[in-house]
């Protein structure tokens, strides 16, 4: 782990706010961390990618010098190095957890990589899961801590050509609703951040990198979607969902019959993915 500090007092300073955020390379993860600079807090940046955190946290200190940023790099499918950062964590005062770190696959199950399947459990499921219970224990016994989790649209309703993203995405939501209520007067928060359509490279490791150019969907930009989790996060509440897009899925996704959801999803916007794959290769 490599850290950058934008002022002279020693790494892990005991008033620091520490924030972690997987998935900080880019998108939603890399907007919830400027966010959360800007706001005060010291950071740990997760992801893959070394450096595009680095490009970040140079970025990040040379406009907040009062704040400390740590660069981590972790392949959160990698149950090995995954559990050695849900050790660090363990012992660190973090007062943040943004846990969004998640990839989709898109198309037909059965013609998808299983490697890249796991994988995706791995980091939308098993990481969120295992990160959250690594710092939640100092939270509670500071009686003081937020976790954000985003969550996604896509879990509230079955996804077909995408059925194993809509599953983890499923868990993501319900865990992170049931956590909210199990947390009640402890100090300590859960929030729920429930995206639809974010204009981001997201589309491109599902394997569908032109769906960004369908007009049938009210494209957000990452900032805003991170700006309505972090305003959520601070008010303790349980649930955000940002636009008016992400508002009809969600509402949709809840209420609508099985039966006359997939057909509106297999005339009306599969064809739409499947074109966008197509076009893209």
């Amino acid at each position: 782990m490599t850290g950058v500090t934008g002022d002279s007092a020693g790494a892990g300073a005991p008033d620091r706010r520490w924030a972690v955020v997987t998935g900080a390379s880019s998108g939603i993860g890399e907007w919830l961390a400027r966010g959360l600079a800007r706001r005060g807090h010291s950071l740990w940046l997760v992801a893959r990618t070394t450096d595009a955190l680095e490009r970040l946290a140079k970025e990040l200190t040379g406009d907040h010098p009062g704040i400390e940023v740590r660069v981590r790099p972790c392949d959160l499918a990698d149950p090995v190095a995954r559990s050695q950062l849900s050790d660090e964590l363990t012992e660190f005062p973090v007062s943040v957890l943004c846990a969004n770190a998640g990839f989709p696959t898109c198309g037909a199950l059965t013609e998808n990589d299983p490697a890249r399947e796991l994988a995706e459990i791995q980091v939308n499921v098993v990481a969120l899961h295992q990160l959250t219970l690594a710092v939640l224990p100092g939270m509670l016994e500071r009686r003081s801590g937020r976790v954000l989790v985003t969550g996604s649209a896509a879990g509230l309703q079955p996804v077909p050509t995408a059925a194993t993203y809509a599953a983890t995405k499923a868990f993501a939501n319900t865990f992170a609703e049931s956590l909210h209520a199990e947390l009640r007067g402890t100090g300590v928060t859960c929030t729920l951040l429930l995206p639809g359509p974010v204009r981001t490279n997201f589309y491109e490791t599902g394997g569908i990198p032109r769906l960004t150019e369908q007009r049938i969907l009210a494209w957000l930009t990452p900032r805003r979607v991170a700006e309505a989790g972090l305003d959520a996060m601070a008010r303790g509440r349980r649930v955000v969902v940002p636009g008016p897009v992400a508002k009809v899925q969600a509402f949709a996704g809840r209420n609508t019959p099985r039966a006359l959801l997939f057909p509106v999803l297999r005339t009306a916007f599969l064809p739409r993915l499947r074109k966008a794959r197509s076009n893209g290769r």
